[in-house]
């Protein structure tokens, strides 16, 4: 009887498990844009469900949750770059994503009257959002008067109570990265020139504009002291900027510089040592430095080869490690006070995330919270009560918390979700085919079974990004964290790779010799996870098949077609194809004529170079309003699949960016994808 009743609890479990659809997993809302008020110890963010993205706000001493905006259409269009007035009154923020480079807004409705990308203000209190103007990169005024904006590349203005817009600044260049001084009296912009960037500094008063210590590089990030007398900012090298050739371990030393706002003459006060770590790697941040209350900047810096933070003091000296240890920085905020920092970290725990507190002098960390959750995004009230971030675990999804005194998080927003019907992915290592180690992802379905099962690896975007032991902190790998369940649920057993040139296991692992358009080194990551699978007895070694977006998509093509024979089918979305096409998307000046050599390596690293060995069947997939890899590349694949006689299906989305915007589409994908997947690799009964 008691083995009876434990086969009756695993065929419950079984059957539960079983239960969970694609519109349970990605039906569940997705917050982002955590913001805390100035004063009043307000807290807000977006949530998203089902598509419809609103605004939400809690305040003390309940933080009870509230959704503030209503509304109710599943339209694609963003809600973004919120952030409160100085006096709490009101909410600001972005409706609508940025134009490509025809100057087309996204519309993944296909609107006949098309979209707009706009500024919009919200009451607090609440009330109907009013539209302020066309435009971009909001920064209300300290006196919470108006409001400063980015538009066609210029700087404008607009009051809180609407009215007509005036242009502040008309400048060559595009600007961008919009700081008020303290006082209000002055407004600082970064100047992107293209192969050059200035800080500017407007006077509203004097109706002036100047640039700080002018160079021949790229200067970012300006940040202003507490008196509002002087500005920090970064300057890069134009010969350190980031290319798609080669590992970037080294390059020409970046530095931080400090100017005054009356003078405009700066001096450096610190830089990057040559060598190792000499390549600026940013964090998730407002700004990646902060000027503390108590005279630190703050900064990141891969000096030991992992992204931590350091702080200098304004006058020069030294930089002083405030993070230390074989994990790395990602989301950091600066307490209310300005003298503490809080970050997230894969601190003692390498696949996950965490909060941490440090002084911003120097001091010891402090957790804040620990475990098998996965915690980002932290912001502290402004009366320093209580912490809010976003957290997620393995089996329930992204959802708001909030700390108070810094005791026990509680959800905002309870979740009701079916989370005990999800499996708990286990951390693996497995052997790239050069033997280097790579972690992932193991995806078991319940209910176990002598029957050899199907597989499928999944690959990340990016490739800049990490996939964690839970659902993930970014919207794009949560929808894709979900279908890796769904397949689990439906009886397959999925490896997520987090391949080399990804983040998390500091910079060798992520400037990898070889990689992407310079070799293709991550294909060792791609065979040695076919290895590995069908080395496994639950695996039937016929039926494994591939699947990732972007990056993901481009490793899922080269498998494909330099590993037919391991592998059985595959689905690609948005891949890359062609490298000598797609480094122009972000490279505009890359001419592969002039750069014959690298040119030829790079398209040998390409899917395309290798398509006469492709024969298993493949699922393309593409928006062809891709700002990221050119919908032509799908394209051209098409073309190339068509000559070989390899079979292929197609799912194109009209006016679809690169990330979906919409839940109808990526239900849709999904479900193309799982029916694929069934025929390819799922035995008929």
């Amino acid at each position: 009887m008691k083995r009876l009743a434990i086969l009756l609890l695993a065929a419950c479990a079984f059957a539960q498990q079983g239960r969970i659809s694609l519109e349970q997993l990605l039906g569940t809302p997705f917050p982002t844009e955590m913001t805390a008020s100035p004063t009043g110890g307000h807290i807000a963010w977006v949530q998203k469900a089902k598509g419809v993205r609103n605004i939400w706000t809690a305040s003390p001493p309940e933080y009870q949750a509230a959704q503030l905006t209503a509304y109710i259409a599943d339209d694609g269009q963003e809600i973004a770059q919120l952030s409160w007035t100085p006096d709490a009154s009101a909410i600001v923020f972005v409706r609508g994503g940025a134009a490509n480079r025809n100057g087309e807004i996204p519309n993944p409705t296909s609107d006949p009257v098309g979209a707009q990308q706009s500024i919009w203000v919200v009451p607090a209190s609440g009330g109907q959002p009013r539209r302020l103007a066309e435009g971009a990169s909001p920064a209300a005024s300290p006196d919470s008067k108006s409001v400063a904006y980015i538009a066609k590349g210029q700087v404008w203005s607009v009051t809180l109570e609407g009215g007509a817009a005036k242009q502040l600044i008309q400048a060559r260049g595009q600007a961008g990265s919009l700081r008020w001084s303290p006082d209000g009296a002055l407004l600082a912009m970064v100047s992107n020139r293209g192969d050059h960037s200035f800080i500017g500094v407007y006077d509203l008063a004097a109706k002036t504009l100047r640039y700080l210590d002018p160079s021949l590089d790229r200067d970012s990030n300006p940040v202003f002291s507490p008196d509002g007398k002087q500005i920090a900012f970064l300057r890069v090298a134009a010969t350190a900027q980031i290319s798609l050739f080669g590992p970037k371990r080294t390059a020409d030393p970046w530095s931080i510089r400090v100017a005054d706002t009356a003078t405009a003459k700066g001096k450096q006060i610190w830089s990057a040592e040559p060598g190792r770590g000499s390549v600026f790697h940013a964090v998730t941040a407002e700004n990646q430095i902060l000027w503390s209350a108590d005279g630190n900047l703050v900064f990141p810096w891969e000096r030991d080869g992992w992204l931590h933070l350091y702080s200098v003091p304004p006058e020069g000296g030294g930089a002083r490690l405030l993070t230390h240890g074989e994990f790395e920085v990602e989301h950091v905020s600066l307490s209310p006070d300005g003298k503490e920092i809080l970050y997230s970290a894969n601190s003692d725990d390498i696949d996950r995330r965490h909060l941490f507190r440090v002084p911003a002098a120097g001091g010891p960390v402090t957790p804040l919270t620990s475990g098998k959750g996965i915690e980002w995004f932290p912001v502290m009230t402004s009366d320093a009560k209580a912490l809010a971030f976003f957290r997620s675990d393995a089996r329930l999804p992204a959802r708001a918390a909030i700390q108070m005194a810094f005791g026990a998080p509680r959800d905002l927003v309870p979740v009701d979700f079916p989370g005990d019907a999800l499996v708990e992915p286990e951390a693996v290592v497995i052997s790239a085919a050069d033997g280097m180690k790579i972690r992932g992802q193991l995806f078991l379905p319940a209910g176990g079974g002598a029957e050899k099962k199907p597989a499928v690896i999944f690959f990340h975007g990016g490739s800049r990004r990490q996939m964690l032991l839970g659902w993930h902190y970014l919207d794009y790998y949560h929808n894709t964290y979900a279908f890796n369940q769904y397949l689990a649920s439906q009886g397959y057993i999925v490896l997520s790779v987090n391949y080399r040139s990804g983040t998390g296991y500091g910079m060798e692992f992520r400037e990898a010799f070889n990689y992407g358009a310079t070799g293709a080194s991550e294909f060792n990551d791609v065979l040695g996870a076919g290895l590995y699978l069908q080395s496994r007895p639950d695996v039937d070694s016929a039926r494994i098949g591939l699947w990732g977006g972007s990056y993901g998509g481009y490793l899922t093509a080269l498998g494909l077609a330099r590993a037919s024979n391991l592998f059985a089918a595959g689905v690609d979305i948005h891949g890359v194809h062609d490298w000598n096409v797609v480094i122009r998307n972000f490279e505009p000046r890359y001419d592969p004529i002039a750069r014959q050599q690298a040119a030829t390596l790079a398209f040998e690293s390409s899917p395309l170079a290798h398509v006469k060995g492709w024969r298993s069947p493949v699922l393309l997939i593409h928006g062809d309003d891709d700002r990221n890899v050119p919908f032509s590349e799908s394209v051209t694949l098409a073309e190339a699949l068509r000559k070989q006689g390899v079979p292929f299906e197609q799912l194109v989305f009209p006016d679809e960016v690169h990330g979906f915007l919409r839940y109808a589409r990526w239900l849709e994908l999904f479900e193309a994808s799982a029916r694929f997947l069934d025929r390819h690799l799922k035995r008929k009964q």
